[in-house]
C-alpha cells in the first residue's frame, strides 16, 4: 500500500480496508488511485469557503445570480443544498480516499476550498475545488480534525443556509465513506458495511446517526450501499431526479431489499461485475 515506506505507518483504519480488499483479491492501491479523479485544470474562484461561511449572505446572493430562475426560498434551498453535497463528495470524498490509500493526507482548508463560476454543463463540473493542499495529517488527526470542522461549518449550513440535518449530515457521511463506496460491490457487503459504519463513527460528528451501510440486492447480486436518511434536495432541480441513495425512499427501498432473494452465503459471494 502506497504510504508504508513513508514516515509513519498507513494506520489502522487503512490497514483495515488493506485486509478487507486483499481478502477479495483486490489491489488497495490500484482501487484508491482509480477513484480519485484527477485534479481540475486552473480554476477561477469566486469567494472561498471561508468567506462564505464567514458571509453566508455570499451563497445566496450568488445562487440567485447564477440560477435566476430560482426566485423562491425552496429552489434557492435545493441549490444550497446540492451544493453543500458537492463541497463532501468533490473536497473531503479525494482526501478520504487519500488518507487510505497514503496513510496521511491534506485536511480541506476553508481559506484555500472556491467556489467556481457556474459552467454550461454544470451537472459533469464540480463547483467547488480546493486550490492548495496543504500539511497532511495521520488518520487520528484528520478524524479528530475534519469531525470538528464538519460540527464547526454545520451552524452555518443549517441556520443560515437552510440545509436540513439529513441532507448536511448524510452528504458529509457520503465524502468520508468513499473508500468503502469504491468497492460497494467488489467486497464481502457484510463486511464493507461493518467496517464502513464503524470507520464514520471514528469523527465525533452526527454523519453516522444520517447512514446506514446495508446489504443490498441487484439482479440477484448482494452488494454494500450508504443508505441516506436525508435527502440532498436535487429532484426539485430541473433534470435533477432522485440519487441512488436518497433517504426519501428509504422506506421503500429497505422493504423491496427485504423481500428480495440473496446470495446463499458469504462462502457463495462473487464480486460484481
Amino acid at each position: 500500500m502506497a504510504g508504508r515506506g513513508q514516515a509513519g505507518s498507513s494506520g489502522a483504519w487503512a490497514e483495515r480496508y488493506t485486509r478487507l480488499l486483499e481478502s477479495v483479491g483486490l489491489s488497495p492501491e490500484s482501487v484508491l488511485t482509480q477513484a480519485i479523479q484527477p485534479s481540475s485544470n486552473e480554476r477561477s474562484g469566486l469567494f472561498s469557503l471561508a468567506q462564505c461561511l464567514e458571509n453566508p449572505a455570499l451563497l445566496i446572493d450568488q445562487m440567485h445570480t447564477d440560477y435566476p430562475h430560482a426566485t423562491d426560498a425552496r429552489s434557492v434551498r435545493a441549490r444550497v443544498s446540492v451544493l453543500q453535497q458537492d463541497l463532501a463528495l468533490n473536497i473531503i470524498d479525494p482526501l478520504t480516499l487519500r488518507l487510505f490509500r497514503d496513510g496521511q493526507a491534506p485536511l480541506p482548508d476553508p481559506r484555500h476550498i472556491f467556489l467556481a463560476p457556474v459552467e454550461q454543463e454544470e451537472a459533469a463540473t464540480s463547483r467547488w475545488f480546493q486550490a492548495s493542499g496543504g500539511s497532511t495529517v495521520d488518520e487520528e488527526n484528520f478524524a479528530e480534525s475534519l469531525g470538528r470542522q464538519t460540527r464547526d461549518w454545520y451552524p452555518v449550513f443549517r441556520h443560515n443556509l437552510g440545509v436540513s440535518p439529513g441532507a448536511y449530515w448524510s452528504s458529509i457521511g457520503l465524502g468520508l465513506g468513499a473508500p468503502f463506496s469504491a468497492v460497494w460491490n467488489r467486497a464481502e457487503p457484510a463486511a464493507v458495511c461493518e467496517l464502513a459504519q464503524r470507520w464514520l463513527a471514528e469523527f465525533s460528528n452526527e454523519a453516522n446517526q444520517f447512514i446506514d451501510w446495508i446489504p443490498a440486492v441487484f439482479d440477484r447480486q448482494t452488494t454494500a450501499i450508504p443508505q441516506r436518511k436525508g435527502c440532498c434536495l436535487k429532484y426539485l432541480l430541473p433534470g435533477g431526479g432522485y440519487c441512488g441513495t436518497c433517504g426519501i425512499y428509504r422506506k421503500e427501498r429497505l422493504a423491496a431489499f427485504r423481500h428480495q432473494q440473496p446470495n446463499p452465503g458469504p462462502d457463495q459471494w462473487q464480486p460484481g461485475r
